[in-house]
């Protein structure tokens, strides 16, 4: 846990990618200490049927997914390792790893201020030192990547580092660079985020059992109404002129849709999104749409019954600062999934994982 607090900032700065060797790293060392118990056992069955079930969709897949389906298989057993062991964790550890994480990804916020000001000098003259440049825009890009990554995890580690005595305004870095740097180098899903954190988690502050409750609800009916969210919007932004990046969103939403409707029960199989290129690039770029295009009802079904066990999970008596941050690092994750990953993608699920190894940190 220490050595992920350590190493997670830099990754998220250099290399997103490198989340994934991480989280598998954690996950193999702390399968010892994992203990599922009845309260995890409704998503580890949900995780379970979902992996069951991209399997068997390798027999109709036009894609060829079965690499996909063994990284999944790793992924579902190594990264619920590292979620439950990390409740089992010592308390000195424990604090120790909270402070490192809250220390860290604010000196990453502050260094993604400075990144925002100097249009990312600090990382083009790094890759330089090691004689590997990169174009502007290109690095622009990977940095702004890392952004995706802060807007997630800020709040789990200034809520866990207070609760472990690291001062409050560490948080202030931490949502200020995530912000800044999105908007100026024009990733829009971040700069939302933060706004979106803040809402979610002052609601559950103020109602902590109703308002997971209702998130719970809200998550469920978005991925299952998907389709038809899609088509409404479709019919309401026909007639307007959409910025680039997000009038490919939509054409990739459409093509996406037009192959569901001819596979609506099964869907097409795991990985099927790849064989629709150029229409679709990698992914619809819509988790829940990708759900209903791969795996049909089944797989969109238990996808949102999975999301309604992680926002009821937090329900509880009383007003708890990591409950408020978990909730809302859980809209983010539901938020970016919604509008910018792809469903599979291995590091998006390590990130998935960090959060939550992080919030079963610090929820004692």
């Amino acid at each position: 846990m220490i050595a992920a607090a350590a190493l997670a900032p830099l990754l998220a700065w250099l290399g997103p990618l490198g989340f994934a060797p991480l989280m598998a790293l954690v996950g193999l060392a702390c399968l010892p200490a994992a203990r599922i118990g009845w309260r995890e056992a409704p998503l580890v069955g949900l995780l379970g049927l979902t992996l069951a079930w991209a399997l068997l969709s390798l027999l109709w897949s036009p894609s060829e997914g079965g690499e996909t389906a063994l990284k999944l298989a790793a992924q579902l057993v190594l990264y619920l390792a590292a979620w439950r062991a990390a409740a089992r964790v010592p308390d000195a550890y424990r604090d120790r790893a909270l402070r490192l994480f809250a220390w860290g990804f604010a000196f990453y916020g502050a260094l993604l201020i400075v990144e925002a000001m100097t249009g990312g000098a600090v990382y083009r003259t790094l890759r330089d030192l090691v004689g590997d440049p990169i174009r502007d825009d290109l690095a622009r890009k990977n940095i702004a990547q890392g952004s995706f990554a802060l807007a997630l995890l800020w709040p789990l580690a200034a809520a866990g580092g207070v609760r472990a005595g690291a001062p409050a305004w560490l948080a202030l870095p931490m949502a200020a660079g995530t912000a800044l740097l999105a908007q100026v180098f024009l990733s829009d899903a971040p700069v939302l985020a933060v706004g979106l954190v803040i809402g979610v988690g002052a609601l559950v502050w103020i109602w902590p059992r109703s308002a997971p409750r209702v998130y719970a609800l809200g998550a469920t009916a978005l991925v299952l109404l998907t389709p038809l969210i899609v088509m409404v919007g479709q019919a309401l932004l026909a007639s307007r002129t959409l910025p680039v990046s997000w009038g490919q969103r939509v054409g990739y939403w459409m093509h996406a849709m037009e192959r569901l409707s001819e596979h609506p029960w099964r869907g097409w199989g795991l990985e099927a999104s790849r064989a629709f290129s150029p229409a679709i690039q990698l992914h619809p770029h819509n988790g829940a749409l990708q759900a209903w295009l791969e795996l049909g009802v089944i797989g969109a079904g238990v996808l949102a019954l999975t999301w309604a066990f992680v926002f009821r999970r937090l329900a509880g008596d009383e007003r708890d600062l990591v409950t408020c941050a978990a909730a809302g690092s859980a809209a983010v994750y539901l938020f970016f999934g919604m509008v910018s990953f792809g469903l599979w993608q291995e590091w998006w699920l390590a990130l998935g994982a960090l959060a939550a190894m992080m919030a079963a940190l610090a929820r004692r």
